[in-house]
């Protein structure tokens, strides 16, 4: 807002295009340290067009002539970008010359974490963007972790332990996007390290598994899961994913967890389901693999945030397995939807101070790294 604006390039704009693959969220924000707390400029999102969308998540997928599919979508997601940017620093009545970055995530399409070659890969050009807005663009937020020896993801902990820490008690922060993650940020007063790893399908499979039986993006307010029954046969083949059991750190994504992941467990199970009983029971691997990640972590608190805090079906499975209320992030001052974005808004400041925006305890790093790399305007 024009008239609370402290000084020239004093926000940031933070934009989160996560693995669902659906869109870019945007916020203009600026930090205040002295609570810590975020002042929302302004907020925006971007769905994807369609044809792209669907071009976006069969790249995230392994197969044909991929180097010349990346390289379209790459510029493409990059337009949409820099348009997201300007559009959401207009919309909060700032200049271009206001903002002192753009943290840009860009779209995963590919993340192997494991063995002697580990890699990551997010596209969007940062380049395109910082020259379309005019202002200077931080990405490339996870090689820099993975170079020092960590999992490249999740980098969001460092930011909800800034903003969600608590003097005296632990909290769980679970974001719900395509796949899920966690936070446990202990209580300031002990010495413990904050812990946060990928605990498998958030969205993802629920997503997926929607299109193809309704047409629909998702699974809105969770109705097809609603009218299913988790059918248990099918939930053990699911859970029994050696993933699960792996020892954090850790980190996954859409090509592990694929449509074909889930037919082929399909095929073993030798019957056919209903499709709203396939939809209930994608539910329940996702209620599942979240609460059973957070019971030896023994949180006294969890806030949920993410795109997956819009289906109500799925909060109340994760509820109902928990002994502790559940609510969403906005509890604590930051809408669920904006809590990604806004991280990388955060983490583009850090990395302009020259500050470590990753913890070790979490991604398995050897040590703090500045992460990402600036474009300059």
């Amino acid at each position: 807002m024009p008239g609370s604006r402290k000084t020239r390039a004093d926000y940031y704009i933070g934009l989160m295009s996560g693995t669902s693959g659906d869109g870019v969220d945007a916020v203009c924000v600026r930090f205040d340290e002295g609570a810590p707390r975020v002042v929302l400029a302004a907020h925006s999102y971007h769905p994807y067009p369609e044809p792209l969308r669907q071009r976006l998540l069969a790249l995230m997928v392994p197969g044909e002539n991929e180097i010349e599919r990346m390289g379209v979508l790459e510029e493409q997601l990059a337009e949409i970008f820099a348009a997201a940017s300007s559009e959401v620093h207009r919309r909060a009545g700032l200049a271009a010359t206001d903002i002192a970055a753009i943290g840009s995530h860009g779209q995963t399409i590919r993340h192997r974490p494991r063995g002697p070659h580990a890699f990551t890969v997010q596209i969007g050009n940062p380049a395109r963007v910082a020259e379309r807005t005019g202002i200077a663009t931080v990405a490339d937020f996870r090689r820099r972790d993975m170079a020092a020896g960590g999992q490249g993801a999740p980098l969001v902990p460092a930011f909800h332990q800034w903003l969600f820490g608590h003097a005296t008690r632990a909290r769980a922060i679970v974001n719900i996007g395509g796949i899920a993650n966690i936070t446990i940020i202990p209580a300031a007063a002990t010495s413990a390290a904050t812990q946060g790893f990928d605990t498998g399908p958030g969205n993802a499979l629920l997503d997926g598994w929607a299109r193809r039986h309704t047409g629909q993006p998702q699974d809105t307010d969770g109705r097809l899961a609603a009218c299913g029954q988790v059918y248990g046969a099918l939930l053990g083949l699911l859970k029994d994913d050696p993933y699960f059991a792996a020892a954090p750190p850790k980190s996954t994504g859409r090509e592990h967890f694929t449509s074909e992941w889930l037919d082929e467990r399909l095929r073993r199970l030798g019957r056919d389901l209903d499709a709203a009983d396939v939809q209930a029971t994608l539910v329940a691997l996702t209620a599942d693999t979240i609460t059973e990640a957070l019971a030896p972590l023994a949180p006294e608190e969890v806030y949920l945030c993410g795109g997956g805090t819009a289906n109500p079906v799925l909060v109340a499975a994760i509820a109902e397995r928990l002994a502790i209320p559940v609510q969403t992030t906005a509890r604590l001052g930051l809408d669920p939807q904006l809590v990604e974005p806004t991280a990388f808004a955060w983490l583009a400041r850090e990395a302009k101070a020259g500050r470590p925006g990753n913890l070790p305890s979490v991604t398995g790093a050897r040590h703090p790294v500045v992460l990402g790399a600036l474009y300059p305007a």
